[in-house]
């Protein structure tokens, strides 16, 4: 669902009209409209006011509900890594951030590896 559809549907989820949501968000009808119709995107500030205004967070404007977080497994475990002690807690943070870094290295590398390699089988022709 894009954000014109998540917007209709949020609103009408909770029983405001387009005038209702405006006025709430402090803008012209009009531009409710524009969202809604997808011929207009709001700036930040606006979809933050819209957050607040249908009771939502941004992410849930402007992502699908299972396009952005954890999947259900991994959910499972960050409920239950929450109930840790803070230091315990601490430990799971820094082993997420090494994988992370690992994850981004190893990737940063691979693309390394994949642009270099035009550029020496180019220069081995030039010889």
């Amino acid at each position: 669902m894009e954000f014109p559809e998540r917007l209709t549907a949020l609103r009408k989820a909770r029983g405001l009209t387009q005038l209702a949501l405006a006025d709430a968000v402090g803008l012209v009808v009009l531009q409710i409209r524009r969202y809604e119709g997808g011929t207009s995107q709001p700036t930040l500030d606006v979809i933050r006011r819209l957050a607040i205004a249908l009771g939502v967070s941004a992410d849930a404007l402007v992502f699908d509900q299972d396009e952005r977080g954890p999947d259900e497994a991994l959910r499972y475990q960050f409920e239950t890594v929450s109930r840790m002690s803070e230091h315990e807690r601490q430990f799971v943070r820094e082993l997420l951030d090494a994988l992370i870094v690992k994850n981004q290295v190893a990737g940063a590398i691979a693309r390394v590896a994949v642009s270099e390699k035009p550029a020496r089988s180019t220069r081995k022709q030039g010889r």
